[in-house]
């Protein structure tokens, strides 16, 4: 009996020492799970950085190139709207230049017409004083209405002559001006603004030349 219950005893303990063989076993198989598990997310979470970082290298990229494009597109719509606009003005100031150039042949016939007529209109008969009177005025209201869109005669009597504004007809020998001055205005000139229309048809002066006695 007694040798029974030792070799009970001797096999409790050696199941015990078994178990706890197991138990380390299995205890330590857990902890290298666990390492691998701690590795493996590491290596993951290192992956998911470096897609991270690969992909904000190329939005930042993207996002430089949209914003470059839309200020490239923003300094055209300036520089179109600045094109626009001086060609709005510059149409506002000469697009009607054309018209009056066509109108100054009747303003020159209409002045020649003023010019011929006597200056003493008393003495005309009613019908032909009349007449002159309504050219006069037609002719007042068409010069008014050049001066009121900016367009300006060229007198140049007495000026010197300038080749910008003025184109000469005939030169004329004489001490009375000085050489290179305006003696006679055969063509009234015209200017728009600060652009010629027309040129005055002048006379100018030049110096005399000495006969040898």
């Amino acid at each position: 009996m007694s040798k029974l219950n030792d070799t009970n005893t001797k096999k409790e303990k050696q199941n015990s020492k078994n178990s706890k063989a197991n138990k380390g076993v299995k205890n330590e198989i857990k902890s290298n799970d666990n390492k691998l598990d701690e590795n493996g997310s590491d290596s993951n979470n290192e992956n998911l950085t470096n897609e991270e970082n690969a992909t904000e290298v190329p939005l930042e990229e993207e996002m430089d190139k949209i914003k470059d494009q839309l200020l490239r597109t923003l300094a055209e719509n300036e520089n179109l709207r600045k094109r626009t606009s001086k060609d709005i003005e510059h149409a506002r100031k000469y697009g009607h230049i054309s018209f009056v150039r066509d109108l100054l042949s009747s303003v020159d016939n209409l002045t020649r017409a003023v010019n011929a007529a006597p200056l003493d209109k008393e003495k005309l008969e009613e019908p032909i004083k009349n007449l002159i009177v309504g050219v006069e005025i037609v002719l007042n209201e068409i010069n008014s209405f050049l001066e009121k869109n900016h367009i300006v005669k060229i007198q140049p009597m007495g000026e010197k002559f300038d080749y910008n504004f003025h184109q000469a007809m005939y030169e004329e020998p004489t001490d009375k001006f000085e050489p290179g001055t305006v003696t006679e205005v055969i063509q009234t000139g015209y200017i728009l603004h600060d652009r010629l229309v027309r040129p005055a048809l002048v006379g100018i002066s030049k110096k005399t030349e000495k006969k040898d006695d």
